[in-house]
């Protein structure tokens, strides 16, 4: 004679419930619990893998899609309780008209912003992490800097060629107006020949990134939250002055 389970149904569930979420977190992150981050001022926008823009990616790739990304910054200018903004890049570069829109958003919010590039911030990966009010670089982190290319069936004209050196003169101007770098710096660095495998351009080091004035300072997590709230901070006192 088989025992009747005298559980209530409604226990029954929320236990199967919450037995498929604690699988859900090993199979996805390799851990059963998340560390959740309190209510903060601060919101955190990372920009990971591939920058994926009109065309999209296969799925093994790593990509982060900027449709994503443009109604959280939008999101983070409306919202009053935030206060600032962090940018973790680690990212090979991608579409250049999607990276150049990102840059453009970051640069035309009015709360204040910080960058960290943390492994790489490649290619189109440069103009964003320039668009920050602050920018860090760790130590180990590093920057491709190279000309504009397009892969796939190209139209063999000479508008094909004027269309890629405006759009790339586009990208030129960005980083000289958001940085320290000097204009014929960065095109020296962009046009180097012999550094890179099968390529033009250069691999900027953290440290050399800062020399050159593409960045603005040596860090990571801690100096980009230090230095975000000292912005935040120096933000209210500016309004208060003007109110």
């Amino acid at each position: 004679m088989t025992e009747k389970d005298n559980t209530p149904k409604k226990e029954q569930g929320d236990d199967q419930s919450t037995q498929s979420s604690l699988v859900q977190k090993i199979q996805q992150l390799g851990q059963s619990s998340v560390a959740a981050a309190p209510d903060s001022n601060i919101h955190v926008l990372p920009i990971i893998g591939q920058i994926e823009g009109h065309i999209q990616l296969p799925p093994q790739n790593k990509t982060t899609k900027y449709e994503h990304l443009i109604p959280q910054i939008i999101a983070v200018e409306q919202n009053p309780k935030i206060e600032g903004l962090i940018v973790v890049l680690n990212t090979v570069g991608g579409d250049v008209e999607a990276g150049l829109a990102l840059s453009e958003m970051l640069a035309s919010i009015s709360k204040p912003t910080v960058s960290i590039v943390l492994g790489g911030g490649h290619s189109i990966g440069v103009p964003i992490a320039v668009s920050a009010d602050y920018s860090f670089i760790a130590p180990t982190a590093t920057m491709t800097i190279h000309p504009i290319r397009l892969t796939g069936l190209v139209i063999g004209v000479p508008q094909t060629f004027e269309y890629l050196d405006k759009m790339q003169e586009r990208v030129i101007q960005f980083v000289i107006n958001h940085s320290n770098i000097k204009e014929e710096k960065f095109k020296e660095l962009m046009f180097e020949k012999g550094n890179l495998t099968r390529d033009i351009g250069t691999n900027v080091v953290g440290t050399d990134a800062v020399d050159y004035g593409l960045i603005d300072g040596i860090g990571g997590v801690k100096e980009a939250m230090a230095k975000l709230n000292e912005l935040i901070e120096h933000n209210k006192s500016d309004g208060t002055m003007i109110q």
